[in-house]
């Protein structure tokens, strides 16, 4: 029984007549294959060429859907990926690129390939992660996708790092129910910022009774309860020097004393970090950098919510459906949608989600959500309603010129954002895209092949 569908595509003369020797290898490996474009071209897909090219980055751009899908790009040689010609393949959405010639088992490795991508997006399409990590952005996809391959396939300790408000617990949990090692212990939370450093030892290492005043019975710290488990330590970054040392021999031996005890005791736990610091090999000069280089086996920079704007209405529609389970999905008058995606959000998802339930709270009857129920505070100032050109339109304006993009730049990212989100939003009609744009077909289909230049005026300039 195959163990992964894929489609094939080649291009090159020897690229053509390895393909062709190669799907009955791949047959054989358990890889179900078809021609790209015979039965459908979505899903992941085996690329072959004779080299890398700015034709191949072009063709797997396309067939990536600019990295969403998994495509790997298989060469008949090694000989020509040097001089870091495979990066550009990479950086066009390839999700690997791989020579024929260089294992003795070519095929066997492309499937064990395929089977790995299906197993993490299959687990990344299931309820465990889609109901609690909202979202569908290439930016937030590709994230997931290396979470939850450390998460099922390793049990690496993990460091995960962004602004407050980002998801940092959710993706700990997921993290930690992901694990597959058998008779796996429970998950410890601790957030080191609430700690009190003078009953922080107690908290970590559990004490004897008698050890301290008020210490009248035994009690076990996060180190015991983690032990076959996972231990998840919140905002990292604030832990005093002394703790961080104690930490470090906990995470290098595997042992540790109870305050009060001299009896050393085992535990071998997976730690998870998070920290909105930057503690980067000691850059806030207050994180050992031995410490940070073991609990960052892997380090996953959660993004803030303006870098993953599409996300937004997916999450709203989430947290209305979390709000008010027992009824039917409720619609969005525009003013208050375009507000919803307009608003700068300070705290990221958990600001999105405290904004969201209040509305779903002011809201009465089955009917849409109107401005009406946006609380009096959340209203925009301005009689116009804000406009188009908000604070989030003039940050990103900010960031174009702070990394030294100039006006012919930034006007024409900002055209070819409009065209792609007009005909996206259009289902590619060119002459409903082109209304909205105030353009005339002909104009947005010149823009689109690149040949209308910047100049002029007037309704056939896109």
């Amino acid at each position: 029984m195959p163990v992964a569908h894929a489609w094939v595509a080649s291009s090159g003369v020897h690229a053509e007549s390895l393909c062709a020797e190669a799907v009955e290898a791949l047959r054989v490996a358990g890889v179900e294959s078809h021609p790209r474009g015979r039965q459908h071209s979505e899903g992941p897909g085996l690329f072959f060429v004779d080299e890398p090219s700015t034709e191949a980055n072009s063709f797997v751009r396309s067939a990536s859907r600019n990295g969403f899908e998994r495509v790997m790009v298989i060469v008949p040689s090694v000989s020509v990926l040097g001089e870091g010609a495979a990066w550009g393949l990479i950086a066009a959405g390839a999700s690997d690129v791989f020579a024929w010639d260089h294992s003795p088992s070519p095929a066997e490795d492309a499937a064990a390939r395929l089977s790995r991508w299906g197993a993490v997006d299959e687990l990344i399409a299931s309820d465990a992660v889609r109901t609690k990590l909202v979202g569908d952005s290439l930016h937030w996809r590709a994230l997931l996708r290396d979470i939850v391959d450390v998460a099922r396939f390793t049990e690496a300790f993990v460091l995960l790092t962004g602004e407050s408000g980002t998801g940092k617990e959710l993706v700990a949990r997921l993290i930690h129910d992901l694990d597959p090692r058998p008779r796996k212990g429970e998950l410890v939370l601790l957030d080191c910022a609430t700690v009190v450093p003078s009953l922080s030892g107690s908290e970590f290492f559990g004490h004897e009774r008698g050890a301290f005043t008020g210490a009248v019975a035994a009690r076990e710290g996060a180190f015991a309860r983690a032990d076959g488990g996972t231990l998840f330590l919140d905002e990292v970054g604030e832990l005093s020097p002394a703790l961080q040392a104690e930490l470090l021999r906990v995470v290098q031996e595997g042992s540790y004393k109870r305050v009060g005890s001299d009896t050393w005791r085992r535990t071998r736990f997976r730690l998870v970090c998070a920290t909105n610091r930057d503690v980067h090999d000691g850059a806030d000069g207050g994180f050992r950098r031995d410490l940070y280089y073991r609990v960052a086996g892997w380090t996953f920079d959660l993004p803030s919510l303006r870098e993953r704007p599409e996300d937004i209405m997916p999450l709203v529609r989430h947290f209305l459906a979390e709000a008010r389970p027992d009824e039917s999905a409720l619609e969005l008058d525009e003013p208050v949608q375009q507000l919803l995606l307009s608003r700068d959000y300070q705290g990221n998802v958990r600001d999105l989600r405290h904004l969201v339930l209040q509305i779903a709270a002011r809201h009465a009857g089955p009917g849409p959500i109107t401005i009406g129920d946006v609380p009096i505070e959340e209203r925009p100032d301005r009689a116009d309603g804000g406009g188009w050109r908000d604070t989030g339109f003039e940050q990103g304006v900010r960031r174009a010129i702070a990394l030294g993009a100039t006006l012919r730049d930034i006007s024409a990212a900002a055209a070819e954002a409009a065209i792609g989100i007009a005909l996206d939003e259009e289902g590619g009609n060119l002459g409903r895209a082109a209304s909205r744009l105030g353009v005339t077909p002909r104009a947005l289909q010149l823009r689109r092949a690149g040949r209308v230049k910047a100049s002029g005026d007037g309704n056939d300039k896109a």
